[in-house]
């Protein structure tokens, strides 16, 4: 048999071929391109049916077009959360929680389907309902994106518009300045439940209502919550429902209570692990008083309190009237330290703090007024932040081994860091100043704050018992020494008597030099160094502790 020339294969068009030859399978054909057309639809998954007389109630329901353009055009990966589209069921209505839907990226196409039918001539027979006509598909668009709503949709509730707190709701959303005004808090009334006639009225148990089995029956009593629950802005951030199985809180108790005017006993639930302020009695610089005993709930613990400990902190508090959190703490040992913290009573059984003034976040003597008594001038704190130093917030279990690694180290050295407090103008302890006066050692600082010439007659509330001029003298030379200290470098006096001659002409210190800001999450404020000039300010640090430390080297 003559064999064909090689090339593309092709079925035999006669029916006689040899069944027994082998025949190539033809390569599959390769489907046509078309092209995208380049137009963009948004594609919104509405959870309801929508008629096509009702597409301009669904928009109005999902806030109108503009507010759906805007929830697209924000959508990507960094700005999910404002890239929400909500569905309110019922709009206009402040109570009533909407409905959050996602919109996430997609990759669809938009199909625009025609049917055209063919009409059947007359006396030709029907070909069956699987042949309807025509179709033909074309390509219009592509849906990048898509509003899926796949959350559950939140409680409805519609509290009683006639209540005060509805008129202030109505009123902060109007801007309405006299109906905010005009709101105030009535007196609690305990009338938690109401009877109505209204068929419509919720049926409550009888036991519920603590009436049992004995309560008389005259026929069906429909009654109402009368319970000023005002719905939250949110009532669930969880995407999935929870099983509540309907348990009572473990941690409320039933309590019984005496109305003090009718003198009725009531029950209650309290809710025994709820937060105890045990704090210290907190007053302003402007308050006339100061207090003179602890609060009553801290005066109930001290029945309680460690009677060692708190022996000890009145005798230091007798001593010196006024304290920091770290010079009181220097004064026990780390175990002490923990039970102080631990029992978050024993300093507000002696102590109270002033909340602004030259004192503030200081530990002071309970019925001791120090702006009243000028020798408190040595008890005045200072503060300067260190804008260099990297704010890092350690985990919990970091900051328990560390403590763990500070008392080892205490009790097996035997050497205990009790000088946070205090500064001598050649050692650093912290890379944070917050001295008081009467804890700076340094000769030249000392000679500043004891100088009676530096005092004025009577107390204020920014520079205490010292003049202004004196009390910025004494920021600027523990500025500079402490931050001297910082870079590896213990300040000269003559260094600081430069820093005291005031401006030709004036009285004003000269200008300091000031650390610009670092960039940083912590750290946005106007002038924050950009990544770049931050990595150079860390470099040139890092290079100038280095040199100091290998010329101290050489010279030893």
């Amino acid at each position: 048999m003559e064999q064909p020339e090689a090339g593309p294969f092709r079925p035999a068009a006669s029916s006689s071929a040899n069944p027994n030859q082998a025949i190539a399978p033809s390569p599959p054909a390769a489907a046509p391109e078309r092209p995208l057309p380049t137009a963009h639809f948004y594609s919104v998954e509405y959870p309801g049916y929508v008629r096509p007389t009702s597409v301009p109630l669904a928009i109005e329901r999902l806030g109108g077009e503009r507010t759906i353009e805007s929830a697209f055009r924000r959508a990507s990966g960094r700005d999910k959360v404002e890239s929400l589209l909500e569905l309110r069921l019922r709009p206009g209505n402040p109570y009533a929680h909407p409905v959050p839907g996602e919109i996430v990226p997609t990759s669809n196409i938009v199909l625009k389907v025609v049917k055209r039918r063919r009409k059947r001539k007359d006396g030709e027979p029907a070909l069956g309902d699987s042949v309807v006509g025509e179709y033909t598909v074309e390509a219009v668009g592509v849906v990048p994106k898509t509003a899926r709503f796949r959350s559950m949709a939140d409680f409805q509730y519609q509290p009683d518009m006639s209540d005060p707190l509805a008129h202030l709701r109505k009123a902060m959303d109007t801007m309405d300045v006299d109906g905010i005004l005009r709101y105030h808090i009535g007196p609690e009334k305990e009338d938690y439940t109401a009877t109505e006639a209204d068929p419509s009225a919720m049926d409550i148990d009888p036991q519920l209502l603590g009436e049992g089995e004995s309560a008389p029956s005259n026929g069906p009593t429909k009654t109402r919550s009368n319970l000023r629950l005002f719905t939250p802005p949110l009532f669930s951030r969880q995407g999935v429902p929870q099983n509540y199985n309907y348990k009572a809180n473990t941690a409320s108790v039933e309590t019984i209570v005496v109305d003090e005017e009718t003198g009725e006993e009531k029950k209650r639930l309290i809710n025994r692990m709820r937060w105890k302020g045990f704090g210290p009695i907190a007053i302003s610089y402007a308050d006339k008083t100061v207090p003179d005993k602890p609060s009553a709930a801290v005066a109930e613990q001290r029945g309680q309190a460690d009677k060692k400990i708190l022996t000890r902190l009145e005798e230091l508090f007798q001593e010196r009237p006024v304290w920091t959190r770290a010079a009181i703490f220097n004064q026990f040992t780390p175990m002490e330290v923990r039970d102080i913290i631990n029992s978050k009573y024993l300093l507000p059984l002696v102590s109270y703090v002033f909340e602004d003034g030259p004192w503030r976040d200081t530990y002071v003597r309970l019925g001791y007024d120090p702006r009243q008594d000028p020798d408190a001038r040595f008890y005045q704190r200072l503060y300067f932040r260190n804008i260099n130093h990297p704010i890092s917030r350690p985990s919990v279990v970091s900051r328990r081994q560390e403590q763990r690694n500070e008392f080892a180290q205490a009790r097996f050295s035997g050497v205990d860091d009790r000088r946070s407090h205090i500064f001598d103008g050649e050692t650093v302890t912290s890379e944070t100043a917050a001295f008081q006066l009467c804890d700076i050692t340094d000769a030249m600082l000392k000679e500043m704050i004891e100088d009676e010439d530096a005092l004025r007659e009577t107390c204020s509330e920014r520079d205490g018992w010292y003049t202004t001029h004196a009390l910025e003298r004494i920021k600027a030379v523990l500025r500079h020494k402490f931050f001297s200290l910082l870079l590896g470098h213990i300040a000269t006096r003559e260094e600081c008597e430069r820093l005291l001659v005031p401006d030709e002409g004036t009285e004003k210190l000269p200008q300091r030099h000031r650390h610009r800001l670092k960039f940083g999450k912590h750290n946005m404020a106007k002038g924050a160094l950009p990544p770049e000039d931050a990595a150079v300010g860390a470099l040139y640090t890092a290079l100038v502790v280095s040199a100091l430390t290998c010329s101290s080297r050489r010279t030893d």
